[in-house]
């Protein structure tokens, strides 16, 4: 614990605690993009194969959301680099805005 928080005595003899963001910086977290949703009954989801298109609740080119640990951080927008399917970061939640996310 000694090396995420940092003790400091004020000129009053208070104790003040200060965190050490450098300690967090390896600390794993899931981001996770959501680009839509849909509801299937078990019978359309087996009825699924390779090439089957799925109908979501989104217009393409729509905004997508971006969860961390399953709490929604902000808004992004699909992009390709080298290729490769990717997110760019559009928007940030306000505090207040991530908070009313959790109840």
């Amino acid at each position: 614990m000694e090396d995420f928080m940092v003790e400091h005595q004020n000129n009053a003899g208070m104790k003040k605690f200060e965190i050490n963001i450098d300690s967090l910086l390896d600390v794993s977290v899931e981001i996770s993009v959501e680009i839509g949703r849909t509801k299937l009954t078990i019978g359309e989801l087996l009825s699924l194969s390779k090439g089957s298109i799925v109908e979501l609740n989104r217009v393409a080119g729509e905004s997508v959301d971006i969860f961390v640990n399953e709490k929604l951080l902000g808004k992004g927008e699909i992009v390709v680099v080298n290729e490769r399917l990717g997110v760019r970061v559009i928007e940030i939640l306000a505090p207040k805005e991530r908070v009313k996310e959790l109840g």
